[in-house]
């Protein structure tokens, strides 16, 4: 069983669908390490209840990202971790990272890759007035979303769609698929 550490920024839904796909068998994984850079995330509260460990850091006690990224890189060789899943980290991984994990470490974005990378894709979806976006499910590579694309599910843009309701369309979709595709990736 593939031992991985999930990163995250924020509220941790994604997160929480990996550890309950975990706990519920259909991702066989060993769930090792919660990274997080937003010491008032709700995530942490849910590794917390799940009884993950997590390593938490602000990015201003540090004086580059290449120092941030070795301490985390420390955490996570001590966890002995073999693989990263990026779940909302709003951050991008830098060469210490990169090199270190090359091949082993995955995203999920919220739209049809490369259609509307970066922040706000599913914003820019309504803007762009497309009939159809998704999630896809990408290596990480050096680039913002442009690592070579693993999956993508699409999800129909309605008549009236709103943000929170595209949101939720999109949310709903990611809580399945990605633990999914990591379960065939990581076995």
């Amino acid at each position: 069983m593939k031992k991985i550490a999930v990163f995250a920024s924020g509220s941790g839904t994604n997160f929480q669908a990996i550890v309950d796909a975990n706990k519920g068998g259909s991702l066989e994984a060993e769930i090792k390490l919660l990274v997080c850079d937003k010491p008032q995330a709700y995530c942490i509260k849910r590794a917390v209840n799940e009884g993950i460990p997590s390593f938490v850091f602000n990015v201003k006690e540090f004086a580059s990202k290449e120092e941030y990224e070795k301490k985390i890189l420390q955490e996570l060789q001590a966890a002995e971790v073999e693989f990263i899943v990026l779940a909302g980290y709003m951050r991008l991984i830098g060469s210490v990272l990169l090199q270190a994990f090359a091949g082993r470490i995955v995203n999920i974005h919220p739209s049809l890759l490369p259609a509307f990378p970066g922040k706000d894709a599913i914003g820019q979806a309504l803007q762009a007035g497309v009939e159809e976006t998704g999630v896809t499910i990408h290596f990480v590579d050096e680039g913002m979303d442009t690592g070579p694309i693993i999956d993508q599910q699409e999800v129909t843009v309605s008549d009236g769609e709103t943000m929170e309701s595209l949101q939720m369309k999109i949310h709903e979709v990611e809580h399945v698929f990605y633990p999914q595709v990591l379960n065939k990736i990581l076995n």
